[in-house]
């Protein structure tokens, strides 16, 4: 073989060797197209919202490759469904392109209930939403602290701080409405157990404010009331009770006690 090389003039082999190097080049590019899929493209379809099971089909289908990229949650999308994809869709690429996609997680992260009792109804609600979390009903009910958060619930059960609940929940929230206009007399507080006094309160739409403990104190909410402000009666004469005003929305300070008050058998008993 080497023979018949060499048995050749120098001129011979030279053009030899540049027909073969040229045959080559045009060989690879003519070929190029075939290796690249030059010239072969496709419209990506479009599977946002499509169950990430069935959007795979649809792209293999097509003759794409698939990958999951990321996963996210969104409560308003369908769990597994695709929330994004890329390219998107009707982008034109080559056969066989992989399409990315990121997925809408099947179970929401559980995220932490935050104190918004004294939050303004525009901080609460901005709060919220910076956890993930939705606001919900608002209710009013008489309080000296008006327009500020009393209460928070969730599914329509007070939920404290730290509590674990769903990211994209709804919370509800009770704002104090101010003091009402019209009065009503003051409730006789004493010898009522705290749990007792607080139900009563509730339904005049007043409030306790300061809880002064009397001595030790295991079960608070069994503990007696034996001291309030404002005291229930007045003297605008001495030796004369009256009965006090109060108005809605306003707080009562108590003490309590582990030991039941001896109750003063002069008082008017109009409000027992």
């Amino acid at each position: 073989m080497f023979k018949f090389i060499t048995s050749k003039p120098l001129w011979v082999n030279i053009l030899a060797a540049m027909g073969l190097i040229l045959l080559l080049v045009v060989l690879f590019f003519i070929s190029l197209s075939w290796l690249t899929g030059f010239g072969k493209s496709q419209k990506v379809p479009n599977i946002v919202g499509q169950n990430a099971i069935a959007a795979q089909k649809i792209l293999e289908d097509n003759g794409f490759h698939v990958a999951l990229q990321d996963s996210v949650y969104v409560d308003s999308v369908a769990k597994l469904a695709v929330v994004k994809q890329s390219p998107e869709a009707d982008a034109i690429v080559k056969q066989g392109r992989t399409i990315y996609l990121t997925i809408n997680r099947s179970l929401a992260p559980m995220v932490e209930m935050p104190n918004l009792v004294g939050f303004s109804i525009r901080s609460a609600e901005m709060y919220l939403q910076s956890l993930g979390l939705k606001l919900g009903l608002v209710n009013y009910k008489p309080d000296i602290a008006r327009n500020a958060v009393l209460e928070q619930t969730f599914n329509d059960v007070e939920i404290k701080p730290g509590t674990k609940i769903p990211l994209g929940s709804t919370v509800s929230l009770v704002l104090g409405s101010g003091v009402g206009t019209g009065e009503m007399d003051v409730p006789n507080l004493i010898g009522l157990t705290l749990s007792e006094a607080r139900s009563w309160l509730t339904s005049l739409s007043l409030n306790i404010g300061s809880t002064i403990p009397v001595g030790t104190i295991v079960d608070t909410n069994a503990a007696f009331i034996v001291k309030q402000t404002p005291d229930a009666y007045v003297e605008p004469v001495p030796g004369q009770k009256a009965a006090n005003k109060i108005r809605s929305g306003q707080l009562l300070g108590i003490y309590i006690s582990a030991v039941a008050p001896i109750k003063d058998s002069t008082q008017t008993p109009s409000n027992q």
